[in-house]
């Protein structure tokens, strides 16, 4: 299941260098930092500024939880000694570090606890993995994952991540937009929307089969939702493949809809004539919408959308209408009411 997005396992190991963990840049080559949108840079700080930053605490004598889970430096006077390299300028900002992308999560087809996905995720099998791309196109075919990392150059791109339960993170995603992999199998006329189908492995997710969602887990978008350049399939973060947890080995990423629209773990993609069935306008269409824009206006039945709760931060933030997309996405939309068409 998607999360309202976001013990760690390797999605694919036979990609990483054995020295250093990262991606074999053989098979991965980062092509660029690529902020389709201004993202102010508090917003996201890096995973070695937060490990620099943690080892600053530490020499302050600083190391709690609560501390740490904050995503706050304490107030520094005038007079306070700051150590070599600490990095100064992220000491008070606001943090979406890893530990919490990768620890509190929506993936319901293992458990409805967001702090215990990543336990029972471990063991999830994510190699070898393919993803079918059919239905109403010219050139069906399945592409494995070393297909998708050699053909398709991987960019970082930096984005805001609301869920629709309130709560935000930034998120610095590897991967690529999704229209270069539509353009490769060619849609025909006909198709209008695009479907995706998230793994379901019974054996490897204790939650699948108790009857309580009607997995698999199906999402939809617009065809040119999916074909607009801010739309990616991520197979990474913090330049680090996926976590089993967080969607390994690809997922998808819509920035300006709610997290439950941009599905984990993907193993079909269709193109499909009319407005697909989707698992949250199926069981709750009075809560969930199948456009799930991100909109400060339209509150969800049962809670406010005005404002929201930025993972490492305290107090509320006001929520960004499109979540901060508006000037790119807009034109999708031209038209249509937003409040019906939610």
């Amino acid at each position: 299941m998607a999360e309202c997005s976001a013990g760690m396992g390797l999605a694919y190991p036979s990609l990483l260098n054995p020295k250093t963990g990262y991606f074999n840049r053989k098979k991965i080559m980062t092509k660029k930092v690529y902020r389709s949108v201004p993202i102010k840079p508090d917003e996201v700080t890096p995973k070695n500024i937060y490990m620099n930053r943690r080892k600053f605490l530490k020499g302050m004598g600083l190391t709690g939880l609560g501390v740490l889970l904050a995503g706050c430096a304490p107030a520094l006077s005038p007079d306070t000694a700051i150590p070599e390299g600490a990095p100064t300028e992220d000491l008070q900002d606001a943090l979406t570090d890893y530990e919490a992308i990768t620890n509190y999560i929506n993936y319901y087809e293992f458990t409805t606890r967001k702090d215990g996905v990543a336990e029972l995720a471990k063991q999830f099998t994510t190699d070898p993995w393919s993803v079918e791309v059919s239905g109403l196109v010219e050139n069906p075919q399945v592409f494995s994952m070393d297909e998708i990392l050699d053909n398709f150059s991987q960019e970082e791109r930096i984005y805001r991540m609301r869920c629709v339960e309130g709560w935000s993170m930034v998120i610095p995603w590897l991967g690529f937009p999704l229209h270069k992999l539509l353009e490769e199998v060619k849609p025909t006329a006909e198709a209008r929307y695009v479907l995706f189908e998230t793994a379901l492995v019974p054996e490897e997710m204790p939650n699948a089969e108790t009857g309580m969602f009607p997995f698999p887990y199906l999402e939809g978008l617009r065809l040119d939702e999916a074909m607009h350049d801010l739309t990616i399939l991520a197979t990474g973060l913090y330049n680090e493949p996926l976590t089993p947890q967080n969607g390994a080995p690809i997922r998808l990423v819509v920035p300006w809809k709610y997290g439950f629209k941009s599905s984990k773990s993907l193993v079909r993609i269709a193109l499909v004539a009319d407005q697909p069935p989707t698992l949250w306008s199926t069981v709750a269409p009075q809560e969930y919408g199948f456009y799930a824009n991100v909109n400060p206006e339209v509150d969800h039945p049962r809670w406010s959308q005005a404002t929201e709760r930025r993972i490492g931060e305290s107090g509320r933030i006001p929520t960004l209408f499109m979540n901060g997309y508006t000037e790119e996405v807009m034109p999708l939309y031209e038209g249509m009411d937003l409040r019906i068409n939610y």
